[in-house]
């Protein structure tokens, strides 16, 4: 969940592009704003800016296990080799302090050892690591990463983005006693919250389109902020694959009062815009991938191959992380090794449990490289893919 320009550091709008709204309500001496928009700098400069980090409050996939890095490698080797190059760009959007880049490049020698004709002598392809966070560069990280502060543009190769929409501000409405959707506002200093200005414009139609609120009472969360946010992040690729994780819902299956919400120290608290929390929500993934499907097209890209979606078991099996525990044999002819087996079934089970880390959805959104065509070579296009277990 860590964050980069464009992700919700609700502490700290003059981090944002545009700043603090400072219209209508959010000037009264009661302090009320609209949800995604802040008005008060928090004193230590934004949640993301802490120096514990995010993994000092929650517990993502990259922190649970090394096998989730080693898969994320084996795409990333996966898709150089889909677009046929010996060179490939790694660009992580809301990098924390480096842990899933750090993790992908220890475990890229293992994978590619693993996987023959993967490269000239087995050398595989040379990667350039970009990690994209709004903190400051942590100390000591390994200095084959770049620290930025935003996508580097004209990249190839995989563009990942591991809870990190959930994160961008998004607008929330709630219908009122008539059905009509309002925006909510909320106040700062407690969390305290009411009911405002009717959702018009291009919020209310996106709440037609993929979050209609049917009852008094109902929520949402408008994701047209992380529609955009996504949109862009996407369009920074010359060509490769672009890859979301986050809690996710589908038309037809959003929860009908929202998800916002907050944690701090691992716990789960009142969503309270002070800048001593993590704000989130679940994430629309599918109106994600259809504005950038959708960007890509208009801008006259050449993709006909339709944005993916599955959720995290199916991606991390067909990335060969299993949660099946080693057969009892091995404990006799390799003790040691059956140790080992175990440990990382252990591990491979907690990423991909249904109700935890497994329920994370995938979005998987291809770029085929320039004048490729419908049917030219991009990742994810051929027999196999990149799909590298």
């Amino acid at each position: 969940m860590p964050g980069y320009p464009g992700r919700a550091d609700h502490s700290d709008p003059s981090d944002r592009p545009g700043g603090p709204d400072r219209s209508g309500p959010s000037d009264r001496p009661d302090r009320f704003h609209r949800a995604d928009r802040p008005d008060r700098p928090a004193p230590v400069g934004g949640f993301y800016r802490r120096p514990e980090g995010p993994a000092g409050h929650f517990r993502t996939s990259v922190h649970a296990s090394p096998l989730f890095a080693a898969a994320v490698a084996r795409l990333l080797v996966g898709t150089a080799r889909e677009l046929g190059t010996e060179s490939v760009d790694l660009v992580d959007i809301g990098a924390g302090r480096g842990e899933l880049l750090t993790g992908v490049l220890a475990a890229l020698p293992g994978v590619i050892a693993a996987l023959p004709g993967s490269g000239t002598g087995g050398a595989g392809p040379a990667v350039r690591a970009y990690a994209v966070e709004r903190a400051a560069r942590p100390p000591g990280l390994d200095p084959r990463i770049e620290w930025c502060a935003e996508p580097p543009r004209g990249t190839t190769g995989l563009l990942f983005a591991n809870e990190w929409l959930d994160n961008v501000p998004t607008p929330v409405a709630e219908a009122d006693p008539d059905g009509v959707p309002r925006y909510v506002q909320v106040r700062t200093a407690d969390g305290a919250e009411r009911l405002a200005a009717p959702v018009t414009g291009p919020d209310a139609q996106w709440l037609d389109r993929w979050w209609p609120l049917e009852e008094p009472g109902e929520r949402a969360e408008i994701g047209r902020p992380r529609d955009e946010a996504w949109t862009a992040a996407v369009g920074t690729l010359d060509a490769g694959l672009a890859v979301a994780v986050d809690y996710a819902h589908v038309r037809g299956g959003r929860p009908p009062f929202g998800t916002l919400t907050g944690f701090r120290e691992g716990r789960e608290v009142r969503p309270v815009p002070d800048g001593e929390c993590d704000l989130t929500s679940h994430v629309a993934l599918d109106a994600c991938a259809a504005a950038a499907h959708a960007a890509s097209r208009g801008d006259g890209g050449a993709s006909s191959v339709p944005p993916e979606l599955l959720d995290q078991r199916e991606a991390l099996r067909r990335l060969g992380v299993d949660g099946r525990r080693p057969p009892l044999a091995l404990a006799s002819s390799d003790p040691a090794g059956y140790l080992r087996a175990l440990s990382a079934a252990g591990e491979a089970a907690e990423l991909t449990a249904r109700g935890g880390l497994g329920d994370f959805t995938w979005l998987l959104q291809r770029v085929p490289a320039a004048g490729s065509g419908a049917g030219g070579r991009t990742a994810g296009n051929t027999a196999g893919g990149y799909w590298l277990a």
